[in-house]
């Protein structure tokens, strides 16, 4: 019945993150059918409401997924270099996981941020082009989910070690 419960949570934090991503794209193409004025690096264009509600959803479902995963996951803590090289396979994937997770998670958030930000309705701009953050950050929730399947695998098995 574990192996059950453990497949449902690895599809369900696939899903939120394949969702976030498609969301992140979906607000790129959103915010590309925008009226805009390019000219070589800079552009003035109108935000995209359509493209802030699908980057906020996208953010709202990443972080989701990543905070389920690292409920579930457990806590790898792993206080020294001489502690981690002790340890089993299985608990330095999982802390080598989590570490990536995290850094995947600032990195994706940060670049729908930009984008998020960057279709506020109060903010008709005129500047530097903004390159594909929103679109980049969704791709950026497919790696995410990869390693947080990873890390909630490893986990429970170096949980199951003990």
């Amino acid at each position: 019945m574990m192996k059950i419960g453990g497949v449902l949570v690895c599809l369900l934090i696939v899903s939120m993150d394949v969702g976030a991503g498609i969301l992140g794209i979906q607000a790129e193409v959103a915010q590309n059918k925008v009226n805009q004025l390019r000219l070589w690096i800079f552009e003035c264009r109108q935000p995209s409401r359509d493209a802030f509600k699908l980057g906020l959803g996208a953010a709202a479902l990443l972080v989701l997924a990543h905070v389920i995963s690292n409920l579930l996951g457990g806590c790898m803590c792993v206080c020294s270099q001489e502690e981690f090289q002790k340890s089993s396979p299985n608990r330095q994937l999982s802390v080598a996981c989590f570490i990536f997770s995290w850094v995947v998670l600032a990195i994706g958030l940060s670049l729908l941020g930009i984008g998020i930000l960057s279709n506020n309705k109060s903010r008709a701009s005129c500047g530097f082009t903004h390159h594909h953050f929103l679109s980049i950050g969704g791709i950026a929730c497919f790696v995410h989910a990869l390693f947080c399947v990873a890390y909630y695998v490893s986990a429970t098995a170096a949980n199951e070690e003990k």
